[in-house]
């Protein structure tokens, strides 16, 4: 069974109707979900070995490898059917559009850290870790997927249809 209709069968009714009218949406989120668990463990990884001061760096790096792959599962699965531009106009509205997503991400991060100054000395390492993973994995991560499916959607994979795979004979 492919992963969509294994999670689409998880999926309780009424809910699963609605999950089905927007498959398109559900491989977003799975899509998401994966880059998330790339982004999360690299971040972490990162801010917890070389850049222990410097977690901002930490999450642009790991956004970008997380975008890299996004790139690819997008394309080919979440918006295999949609298109509309060359393929390299399409790879360059992504970057540009998840570079803004790399803001969107990092603004609660920046936020949290640097003007409600929720890091160490002012509060507690651990207060300052949960902070740091709210603001950033959690909160970060919700607002810049909103930005990136609607971008997307609007200027990266504009027409439905675009590249509707012919059935083999």
């Amino acid at each position: 069974m492919p992963l969509v209709e294994s999670v689409l069968a998880a999926i309780p009714q009424p809910y699963r109707d609605a999950a089905v009218k927007h498959r398109e949406l559900v491989k977003f989120a799975v899509v998401g979900g994966s880059t998330w668990v790339i982004d999360t463990a690299i971040f972490l990884f990162l801010k917890s070995t070389v850049l222990t001061d410097k977690p901002l760096t930490a999450k642009v790096i790991s956004v970008l490898v997380a975008t890299i792959v996004s790139y690819v599962l997008n394309r080919e699965w979440s918006f295999r059917t949609r298109g509309g531009r060359d393929r390299h106009h399409e790879a360059a509205l992504f970057f540009i559009i998840s570079g803004v997503g790399v803001l969107v991400y990092t603004a609660p991060l920046a936020i949290s850290r640097y003007i409600l100054d929720l890091k160490v000395p002012g509060v507690s390492l651990v207060t300052q870790e949960i902070a740091d993973f709210v603001s950033g994995q959690i909160i970060g991560v919700l607002a810049g997927m909103a930005f990136r499916w609607w971008a997307f959607r609007r200027y990266v994979f504009p027409d439905e249809n675009a590249r509707r795979k012919v059935p083999a004979a």
